[in-house]
């Protein structure tokens, strides 16, 4: 079966940085477009940044636009956020996502708050 799993949040300075990663299994990864979301408090699930299924083509959020990388590694079935120069405002629960076969999969999601 799906499988993601996200690593990698924990509690950060503002400005600081941090690298999200999405590890893959029960599905031929190296295929599929990868897209990480985010969720604050009493928002809306939201796309963060979407990568294409050899890593090509990415696309971003205005919002992570600049600071924010999404890359894989298809020999690693993985999918990674770099985030630098970080923000309160990017304090969210951060998913790892996949559509396959018309079903939508999600990640446990891992916390990552900006705080001093």
């Amino acid at each position: 079966q799906v499988q993601l799993v996200e690593s990698g949040g924990g509690l950060v300075q503002p400005g600081g940085s941090l690298r999200l990663s999405c590890a893959a299994s029960g599905f031929t990864f190296s295929i599929y477009r990868m897209s990480w979301y985010r969720q604050a408090p009493g928002k809306e699930r939201d796309l963060v940044a979407t990568i294409s299924s050899l890593g090509t083509v990415t696309n971003y959020a205005d919002s992570a636009k600049g600071r924010f990388t999404i890359s894989r590694d298809n020999a690693k079935n993985t999918v990674y956020l770099q985030m630098n120069s970080l923000k309160p405002e990017d304090t969210a629960v951060y998913y790892c996502y996949v559509a396959r076969n018309n079903n939508d999969y999600w990640g446990q999601g891992t916390q990552v708050t900006v705080s001093s």
